[in-house]
């Protein structure tokens, strides 16, 4: 864990969130601020800053990820209608915290547009 992580801490327990699923190597949670009325953070447990600092010997948390994500979509009940994972990377690309994390969006129709 890195001690000024919000991410580092929700996962050990030291920072309450709406924890909707965790294992050893992954926790899913409510975000704090949803987009969409499906909004979820699913994190590594051991900290990784970003898909910068992704090495080898993490492809199996990578994959652990996104099987959490679909299983989280389906409890959620998006699987069907659809929804979107996001991985933001640096700060041009809107990450503000410097732990990696998916978003899991969904509960609405979504354009396809980047804003400018």
């Amino acid at each position: 864990m890195t001690t000024d992580c919000v991410f580092c801490k929700i996962a050990a327990g030291t920072i309450p969130a709406t924890i909707l699923y965790q294992d050893e190597l992954v926790t899913a949670f409510k975000n704090i601020e949803p987009k969409t009325p499906v909004h979820i953070l699913i994190i590594p447990n051991r900290h990784i800053t970003s898909i910068n600092d992704v090495q080898p010997e993490d492809e199996a948390i990578l994959g652990h990820l996104f099987s959490i994500a679909r299983r989280m979509a389906a409890e959620l009940g998006v699987q069907h209608s659809g929804y979107r994972l996001v991985v933001n990377t640096g700060p041009d690309a809107g990450q503000s915290v410097f732990h990696l994390h998916l978003h899991l969006l969904g509960g609405r129709r979504m354009p396809f547009r980047f804003e400018e």
